[in-house]
Parts: structure tokens; C-alpha cells; sequence
């Protein structure tokens, strides 16, 4: 290492035990540590969780302006959600995962879907005024409220999924993750009619709350999936869209027959 880059590197280490001796100082004389809360506390595993949540939140603000793209993101979220269990199952679990997990699905599978069918509506009944550009006061509610209704219910299952579901084979009501990854594969899959959509995201904001029972997926199905997710993020448009549309179809299969047909894990 030249001189120079030496003498910089002494100053650097000299100014950085510097502010941490004030630190500890401060800390001493006042009862108080300013060092981050969550150092030492958080996990691989809520690393990833909370890269979920970044992708989600970028997702909820692109999806007024680019849905198709959010959708791409909202998938990419739910990569990531999947991954955390295997790097939870690798390295361990922190006592905050199970909080941490909920709150990053919060904002990818519930504000994230949500402010996507606002974007598709928006671009379809939009006229590119003000109040999202759509003119019609029915269309202008039912583009609010039917998303409105996809994050409250995503809220109540989290809550009722932490506070009853944590560690079961099987829980109740649809997964967050299943809804929106029904609503951003249908949105790469095809040129859906909002009226549709709202319809659907109505039905599944229902189904969020059911006490029906969804058992979890098997590893193998888990990964095979995220695989077709991997090809709908990455290259949604060849061969006529079909990672999308294979998504979408074992996603409705799987919300359709799971409760009955799917086999439970032991």
C-alpha cells in the first residue's frame, strides 16, 4: 500500500474509534445507545425479509405508472419470501422473523397488489386528469375501495396468522403471497378488463379472511414454482407468455383444489 493511502487509512481507523468513543461516551453519560437497535438481532433470513419489503415498496409506488412492471416486482417479492424460509431452515431464526416476515408481507402482498389494480384501472378508465384521471364516480370507488379492501385484508390475516398460525403445517384463509401472486401473474399473463380484475381482487380479499385451511407447500412444489416465477420476472413476453401463465395456472390450481386434494405435510 503507497504512503499516502497508509496515512489516509490511519486517519480513517483514528477518526472512526473517534466517534466511537463518543458514542460510548454519550451513551455512558446519558443512558442512552445510539447504536442501531436491530445489530446482533437480525438474522440472514430477516435480511432477506426486509429486501422483500424494499421490493414491494418499489413496486407500490411504480404501479400507477408501470402495473406491468410492478407486477414483475411484486413476483420478485415473492421470491424472496420464499427464500427466507430456506435461509431460516439454513442458518436459523431470530425472535423477530415471525414479525419481521409479516410486516414485509404487509407491504409486498397487500399495499403492493393493491396499488397495482389501481394502475391497471387507472390506465384503462384513466383519462390522465386529476383523482387518478378516471372521470366516472363508480369507477373512481370501486378503483379505490376494492384495493382498499385487499390491504385490510391482508392486515387482519397477517395479524390472525401470527398470532395463531406461526409453526402449523396449515393455516387458514388464502395466503397473501397466493393472492398476489394471482394478480401479477394475471397482469403479465394476458390484457385483462379491470372490470374483471376487480371483481377477482374483491373474491380474493374474501377469501384472505375464510377460516377455509391451506395447507403449506411441499419443498419441491415450493421450488418448482419459484422457478416459473424466476422465468415470469426475468422474460415475461417469450413463447406467448408462458411463464406467467404457467404461474397463474398452478396458482388457481392451488387456491382452488388445495384445501381438499393437496396432501398435507407431516
Amino acid at each position: 500500500m503507497p504512503p499516502g493511502c497508509r496515512r489516509d487509512r490511519r486517519l480513517a481507523d483514528s477518526s472512526h474509534r473517534q466517534i466511537e468513543r463518543t458514542k460510548t461516551d454519550l451513551a455512558d453519560a446519558t443512558g442512552m445507545d445510539l447504536r442501531p437497535r436491530f445489530l446482533g438481532r437480525l438474522g440472514p433470513a430477516d435480511i432477506v425479509t426486509v429486501v422483500n419489503a424494499l421490493v414491494g415498496f418499489a413496486a407500490a409506488v411504480l404501479a400507477p405508472f408501470e402495473p406491468r412492471l410492478a407486477a414483475r416486482l411484486i413476483l420478485l417479492a415473492a421470491i424472496a419470501d420464499g427464500l427466507d424460509g430456506l435461509v431460516a431452515r439454513r442458518y436459523g431464526s431470530t425472535p423477530v422473523g415471525e414479525f419481521v416476515d409479516s410486516l414485509a408481507d404487509t407491504v409486498s402482498f397487500g399495499v403492493a397488489p393493491a396499488a397495482m389494480v389501481v394502475g391497471l384501472a387507472r390506465f384503462q378508465w384513466g383519462n390522465g386528469g386529476e383523482l387518478l384521471g378516471i372521470a366516472d364516480p363508480l369507477h373512481l370507488v370501486a378503483s379505490v375501495g376494492i384495493p382498499a379492501l385487499i390491504v385490510a385484508a391482508a392486515v387482519v390475516r397477517l395479524a390472525m396468522y401470527t398470532a395463531y398460525d406461526i409453526g402449523a403445517r396449515t393455516t387458514e384463509g388464502v395466503q397473501t403471497t397466493l393472492v398476489a401472486t394471482v394478480l401479477a401473474a394475471a397482469t403479465l399473463a394476458g390484457d385483462l378488463q379491470v372490470a374483471w380484475v376487480l371483481v377477482v381482487s374483491f373474491v380474493l380479499a374474501y377469501l384472505m379472511v375464510t377460516r377455509i385451511p391451506y395447507p403449506d407447500l411441499r419443498e419441491r412444489d415450493a421450488i418448482a414454482m419459484g422457478v416459473v416465477q424466476v422465468g415470469a420476472v426475468a422474460i415475461p413476453a417469450v413463447f406467448h407468455r408462458i411463464f406467467p401463465r404457467a404461474l397463474l395456472l398452478a396458482a388457481l390450481a392451488y387456491l382452488l383444489l388445495a384445501p381438499w386434494l393437496y396432501p398435507r405435510v407431516e
